[in-house]
């Protein structure tokens, strides 16, 4: 099983980390290297999150990180990585 990065979500990050590295350069790269050991853990337990609570669908999860959340769908030989949005702000 292997692990596709849409480009929405590929977009996402990069701002996010944008966002972070203003205030704190090396909090960052510790961010986005953590969630991506995160996210490459999905091949060992794909459906270890939640069902996603905004899609009606089992394939879809909701993973949480940090007070991110990461929607990602199970297919049969891969796990799509769609989106990270945070969860407090609209």
């Amino acid at each position: 099983m292997k692990i596709i990065e849409t480009k929405k979500f590929k977009k996402e990050i990069k701002t996010i980390a944008l966002y972070i590295k203003k205030d704190k350069p090396g909090a960052s790269i510790e961010f986005v290297s953590a969630l991506k050991e995160q996210i490459n853990d999905l091949v060992n337990f794909p459906y270890k999150y939640r069902k996603s609570i905004y899609f009606d669908n089992e394939n879809i999860r909701d993973m949480v990180f940090r007070g991110y959340t990461i929607i990602y769908e199970v297919k049969e030989n891969s796990i799509e990585v769609i989106s990270i949005f945070n969860q407090i702000k609209p």
